[in-house]
């Protein structure tokens, strides 16, 4: 009786390993798409998107959203979430100064 594995074997526990491994990937990817909230068929169909976040401490931070077009800063700690101000949608970033020359 030959114990030994033929190459059918090999190609089966192969393949095998390849679903395995390929249906992990795909749990994982629809995982990963389900906690950021994106919806599978649609795109860019949202109200509600994160701006600019900025830490400043452990566990706050400042986190500018926009909800249908306004935007709104909030402040964010452990235990509870502050609205701070309407921000003017669409700001332009402050410009440098510049030096004048004079002759």
């Amino acid at each position: 009786m030959n114990t030994g594995w033929t190459f059918t074997d090999w190609l089966q526990y192969a393949f095998s390993f390849a679903l395995v491994i390929g249906l992990l990937l795909a749990v994982l990817w629809g995982l990963r798409k389900m906690q950021s909230g994106a919806s599978f068929l649609r795109k860019n169909a949202q109200r509600l998107q994160t701006v600019e976040s900025l830490s400043i401490g452990p566990r706050q931070k400042i986190v500018l959203i926009q909800v249908d077009g306004q935007d709104v800063l909030i402040g964010v700690t452990a235990h509870q979430m502050t609205a701070l101000s309407a921000w003017p949608a669409q700001a332009a970033p402050p410009t440098p100064p510049t030096e004048i020359h004079t002759p």
